[in-house]
C-alpha cells in the first residue's frame, strides 16, 4: 500500500528525499524523540563522517571538525528530547557525558561509534519515559503496535484480538494505565507524528491526512485544530519558517 511505503520512508529517513541538507537530521531527531528504537537503529546508516557533505567547516582539522559537529548533534538531541518530555537535567547530563567522551576519542571511526551509542541511549530514555506508567504487558504491546501501524485504521477490536483478551478488559486496562482511551491515544499519536511531518517534510496536509488514514482531509484538519489550536497549513507556515530561520 502506497501510504504504508510513504510512512515507513518517513520513519527510516530515506536518502532519496529531495529536501535541504539539514532535513534528514531533523527527521532523525524526531525518531529519537518518539522513542522508536527499532526505527532509529534502521535509520543509523553509514559513518558519522559521511554526513559531513552538507556541513559547514568549523575547523580545518578533519577530526576536530567532526568533534564540533558531534557537539552540535548532542545539543540538538538534548533539545528535542526535552521538548519530548525528558527532564532538562537528565537530557543535558546525557549530552555532557557524550560530549566529554567525544573529547577523548582519536579517530573518525570512534566518533561514529559514539554517535550510534548516544542516539540509542537517548532513544531508550525516551522510550522509558513514554512507557514509565505502563505496568501491563498487554498495554505495552498495544502501544508498540499502534506506533508501528499509524498509517492504518486501527480498531480496538483488532487490538484486543491481538492480545486475545476482551475489548472491555483491554479498554479498562489501557485507560487505567495511560489516562486516556485507546482511540484517543491513537488519534494523539497520529496527530503528533503528522505534526512532525508538517515540520520536517514537504508532504502536504492532504497527503499527510491520507498517510495516516484519516477519514478525509477535513476531519484531519478539524482534529489537528482541536489539538494544536490552528490548521495544519497555518501550523506549517508558522513553525516550518521558524525552523529554517534558526
Amino acid at each position: 500500500m502506497q501510504k504504508e511505503i510513504i510512512y515507513k520512508e518517513y520513519l527510516q529517513r530515506e536518502e532519496e528525499f529531495t529536501r535541504s541538507e539539514y532535513q534528514p537530521e531533523l527527521e532523525f531527531y524526531s525518531l529519537i524523540q518518539s522513542g522508536n528504537e527499532k526505527k532509529v537503529r534502521e535509520a543509523i546508516v553509514g559513518d558519522f563522517s559521511d554526513k559531513a557533505t552538507g556541513w559547514g567547516t568549523l575547523s580545518k582539522n578533519r577530526l576536530q571538525n567532526l568533534k564540533y559537529h558531534f557537539v552540535i548533534t548532542a545539543a540538538m538531541l538534548a533539545r528535542f528530547c526535552i521538548e519530548g518530555g525528558m527532564e532538562v537535567g537528565t537530557s543535558y547530563n546525557l549530552s555532557d557525558y557524550y560530549i566529554g567522551k567525544c573529547d577523548e576519542v582519536t579517530s573518525a571511526k570512534e566518533i561514529s561509534k559514539l554517535h550510534v551509542e548516544m542516539s540509542i541511549a537517548y532513544t531508550k530514555k525516551m522510550k522509558e519515559l513514554r512507557k514509565k506508567t505502563i505496568a501491563s504487558i498487554h498495554v505495552a504491546k498495544i502501544v508498540d503496535y499502534i506506533d508501528e501501524h499509524l498509517h492504518q485504521k486501527i480498531k480496538v477490536e483488532d487490538l484486543a484480538n491481538l492480545e486475545k483478551i476482551s475489548v472491555s478488559h483491554l479498554s479498562r486496562e489501557f485507560k487505567k494505565e495511560m489516562g486516556i482511551t485507546i482511540l484517543a491515544y491513537i488519534r494523539d499519536r497520529k496527530l503528533e507524528t503528522a505534526r512532525n511531518m508538517l515540520l520536517y517534510s514537504e508532504y502536504t496536509p492532504g497527503e499527510i491526512s491520507a498517510i495516516f488514514a484519516f477519514a478525509d482531509q477535513s476531519y484531519f484538519t478539524e482534529q489537528f485544530r482541536e489539538k494544536y489550536k490552528m490548521s495544519p497549513l497555518k501550523y506549517r507556515n508558522k513553525y516550518f519558517r521558524a525552523l529554517r530561520e534558526k
